[in-house]
């Protein structure tokens, strides 16, 4: 015991002469700037630079000095440490930096513009070929973590980052800022885990017009953020990969009222490639929900229909998208698809779609699987009964709707709707309990429908309609058990082999 302590004793004073604080001469003698020159590699914090951390002192030149003094390693204390001005991280001057607290850092940002900005230089893409040399020495992986940000200015935000390769922000808590993390401009290679991003007046993570490829959003909490919870607005974004989060919430239930200053109704994934090109997104393993008091609110938001010039010559570009094993639910549509083209939606379950559960707009090779809507007995009072649901398709070819429930639909034409649409694919389903017809079909060509059970344990099989097809060509209905009326337009489809009870 008597050892280890002398030991202890001995680091500590071989770690203050490295620093030039056990050598008097080096006190007399040296800058605090010179003896941290001296030796980059010491353990040093922002209070180290002048940073009071009482909350009521200015610590803006303290934090800026620290980044400035090219240590790399900003530790950040226990402490509310009051920031002015944004902290600007030049990357290529001040080379690889990581600024990290334990969790017991706040930084209260007073002033406009983001708490800490991260500025780098990479121009390439996520290639390794693209990456200069000073990338790699000077600016790869920055890194913040650690920290909690509040925001007090109306104009405050948490990060901003521009032209970075390899950023990574985690165990953060932003909120009450005007953006939580906000990427701008170029970057590459982004990881965002393990934060709670919540209750700001905008975006919770926002790419802002930026070109960006590979990100991974996870494992984090987005909710109460009035603007959205993770959007995109145009710029060129491919790989961005959302798993294992839970978000809701993200919009401003005030928006609808005249006079409202807040954002408007946004979605808590919001997808915008207008102006902009989108590609290669996965949205996994979420728990996604609120608000249906919202107007337009939804869970899933993309929109596809990106640069003019693609759209104009009839080419759908915004795709290759795949929704999985989310729990979806409470808000007016819980997916919402425009002008999306490549998209897999699979084995999520899904409820209380106030308006619909899915909305399908303009949109093109679309495979809907497996996946569960239902009418928790729950919520058949209360708000929840106000909830409509159902499918709706409008415009949309070449789609496949295979092994789906979906269970007490309620005022709609069809649990499954489909308006103006060619070549689709509807097999295997249940659809029970549901309003008016199981499936409605106008305007449809070209359309299979087979291996379906619609019943209706509601009423008497002769007060329900099993399915309308109410204009059409070219379709085939077959081998299905509907306990209800057909109700098919003449010359509008071939009907055979189906159990009708």
């Amino acid at each position: 015991m008597i050892t280890t302590r002398v030991s202890v004793l001995l680091s500590g004073v071989f770690v203050l002469m490295q620093i030039g604080f056990a050598n008097p001469e080096n006190i007399n003698n040296k800058t605090e700037a010179e003896s941290i020159a001296d030796n980059k590699s010491a353990c040093l914090t922002v209070r180290d630079f002048g940073a009071v951390g009482d909350g009521k002192a200015d610590d803006t030149i303290a934090f800026q000095r620290a980044v400035d003094s090219g240590g790399g390693d900003i530790l950040i204390p226990g402490g509310i440490y009051r920031l002015t001005e944004s902290i600007v991280v030049d990357l290529d001057s001040n080379g690889p930096m990581s600024i990290v607290g334990q969790g017991t850092a706040r930084i209260i940002m007073t002033g406009a513009g983001p708490a800490f900005k991260l500025i780098g230089t990479h121009d390439g893409t996520a290639s390794p070929m693209t990456v200069k040399e000073n990338v790699w020495r000077n600016q790869r992986m920055p890194i913040i973590c650690g920290l909690e940000i509040i925001g007090t200015h109306q104009q405050a935000c948490g990060i901003e980052a521009a032209g970075t390769m390899h950023a990574v922000f985690s165990k953060m808590l932003i909120r009450k800022a005007l953006h939580g993390i906000q990427l701008t401009r170029r970057n590459r290679n982004v990881i965002i885990s393990d934060c709670h991003i919540y209750e700001n007046r905008g975006v919770g993570i926002y790419l802002d017009h930026v070109n960006l490829h590979q990100i991974n959003v996870g494992n984090s909490h987005i909710s109460y953020n009035s603007g959205g919870g993770i959007v995109q607005r145009a710029g060129d974004v491919r790989n961005l990969q959302i798993g294992n989060c839970d978000i809701e919430a993200n919009m401003d239930e005030d928006s609808r009222k005249a006079g409202s200053q807040k954002s408007p109704p946004a979605a808590n994934v919001l997808i915008d490639a207008t102006g902009g090109t989108i590609g290669e997104i996965a949205i996994t393993g979420c728990t996604i929900q609120h608000s249906h008091n919202a107007s337009n609110s939804a869970n899933i938001c993309i929109i596809g229909k990106g640069l003019e010039r693609d759209y104009a010559q009839g080419e759908l570009r915004g795709g290759n998208i795949a929704i999985t094993g989310n729990i979806l639910s409470d808000v007016q549509v819980n997916i919402h698809l425009r002008s999306v083209r490549g998209a897999t939606i699979v084995g999520n379950t899904v409820w209380k779609g106030y308006l619909h559960d899915f909305l399908v707009e303009d949109s093109a090779g679309i495979v809907i699987g497996s996946n569960m809507f239902d009418r928790n007995p729950r919520y058949h009072y209360g708000d929840g009964a106000s909830a409509n649901r159902g499918l709706l398709f409008r415009n949309c070819t070449d789609c496949s709707l295979t092994g789906l429930q979906i269970n007490n639909v309620w005022r709609k034409e069809g649990a499954i709707s489909l308006e103006k649409c060619r070549r689709f694919n509807i097999s295997g389903c249940g659809i029970n309990n549901c309003d008016n017809a199981g499936i409605f079909m106008d305007d449809v060509q070209s359309t299979i429908v087979t291996g379906c059970v619609v019943s209706d344990t509601r009423r008497e099989s002769g007060k329900t309609v099993a399915m309308v097809i109410r204009e059409g060509r070219g379709n085939f209905v077959s081998n299905n058990l509907f306990i209800g009326r057909l109700e098919i337009a003449p010359g509008s489809a071939k009907v055979e082999n189906n159990l009708k009870k």
